[in-house]
């Protein structure tokens, strides 16, 4: 039986270099360029490219791939460890490689890509050379693949796309857009007529496919495969979010320590109160057991499959809003009237942890799944009791001991009064 909760030491020298680059090199970067990490201006490709190329000499680019998928081959246990550290900084997943939502799209196109379709857009998408969106979600039915109605019809040599698609995250910069409709996944440039980007909201984009044309070769998968790599586009990036999720909420840890040691109430440091103390306390047992769910969960897609750990997955999904949600809100209370600007992060993990609770699917349904797939393992007890009524399993045992009743009168003596003193008669 292995049972180890230990890092080995190689791994943890990659970690170790990881923390002090993001500190060192990612978070100035940041703090004076922010999204430089996204622009093609060559001025900023300049700063961005050296730290990319360290990336790279590291082994470290594109982490989360499998090596038949074109990537280092660490698995989802390595991934998140990596992820505890990057995630904590907004431009370090696109320094390594593993930025969202390409992430998602790269896997897909490895996964069910002809040799050209990863030519024309895998190969651009690892590189940086170019970005893409995920548009799936619909206006009228949100997240359920069953009530959308975005459709793509072949007319000669084309496809036909029309539809309406709501949160299409980074959809306005994106270079292509994976547009899921009711018969199939389509790989749609941005910039083809049709394409129609409302105003609002500007992260987490509205688009509109009016008559949009696309060749035969844009259709990825076979025809009504849609579903099916949808799947495995976002169970892969569900965990993912969990994973920097864990980071923020270390963040946000840390700052809240901090500042318990270091501000005055009262006439005593403030981590000296009860409640700021039951606010620590409180957070350090559910990142921990977030933590421990999310690398558990990852241990098991190394060792099965993403569909094997679809309930794991689930659970780490709503719990990783949950636990952002809370343990933010807790820092901010304790940063008083600090934590409620924006010279911070606090306010934007805060008001960033609904955005999780929707993303890849509303929580609601996440816990759904959850307990179908749970409760699929228990049947109903026979008859009025449950299997654990005492007097129903009383007697049952009685029987292991008959024998030795038989024999013995005392026995039955005290087992008698131990039963009338169980019920209250005795």
């Amino acid at each position: 039986m292995a049972w180890d909760f230990s890092t080995d030491p190689e791994f943890q020298e990659q970690l170790d270099w990881v923390e002090q680059f993001c500190r060192e090199e990612v978070e100035p970067l940041e703090l004076v360029f922010p999204y430089a990490v996204r622009m093609r201006d060559p001025k900023m490709k300049a700063l961005v490219d050296p730290l990319r190329d360290q990336v790279k000499a590291r082994g470290l680019w594109a982490i989360f791939l499998d090596e038949e998928l074109g990537g280092p081959g660490f698995g989802q246990l390595k991934l998140a460890l990596l992820n505890e550290i990057i995630g904590r900084y907004g431009s370090a997943p696109a320094i390594f490689g593993c930025q969202a939502p390409d992430t998602g799209n790269m896997e897909m196109l490895a996964a069910y890509g002809t040799d050209e379709q990863k030519e024309r857009w895998l190969t651009p998408l690892m590189n940086q050379e170019i970005w893409s969106a995920y548009s799936m979600t619909e206006p009228q039915g949100g997240s359920d693949p069953n009530l959308f109605v975005t459709h793509a019809v072949r007319d000669g040599e084309q496809w036909v796309i029309n539809g309406e698609k709501w949160f299409t995250s980074a959809g306005r910069y994106a270079d292509i857009l994976f547009v899921m409709c009711t018969n199939g996944m389509f790989v749609v440039p941005r910039d083809s007529p049709g394409v129609e980007i409302m105003d609002q909201p500007r992260s987490h984009d509205h688009i509109i496919y009016n008559e949009v044309r696309v060749p035969l070769d844009h259709l990825l998968g076979p025809e009504d495969g849609a579903k099916v790599l949808a799947q495995r586009r976002l169970g892969g990036g569900r965990i993912h979010h969990a994973m920097r999720a864990i980071a923020q909420c270390k963040r946000a840890f840390d700052m809240m320590c901090e500042r318990a040691l270091s501000r005055e109430s009262h006439g005593k440091i403030i981590a000296e109160h009860q409640m700021v103390q039951s606010a620590v306390a409180d957070s350090y047992a559910e990142i921990n057991m977030l933590r421990l769910l999310v690398l558990w969960t990852a241990w098991t897609i190394d060792n099965s499959s993403t569909q094997e750990a679809r309930t794991q997955i689930a659970a780490c999904k709503y719990t990783a809003a949950k636990v952002l949600k809370d343990v933010a809100y807790r820092a901010i209370h304790i940063f008083g009237s600090l934590g409620v600007t924006d010279l911070t992060p606090l306010q934007a993990m805060w008001a960033g942890s609904p955005a999780m609770s929707v993303m890849d699917g509303v929580d609601e349904v996440h816990k759904v799944t959850v307990a179908r797939n749970v409760l699929k393992g228990y049947q109903p007890h026979d008859g009025f009791w449950p299997t654990d009524y005492f007097p129903a399993k009383r007697a049952e045992a009685r029987k292991k001991f008959s024998d030795a009743m038989a024999a013995d009168p005392d026995l039955v003596k005290y087992a008698d009064y131990m039963e009338r003193r169980s019920s209250g008669r005795a």
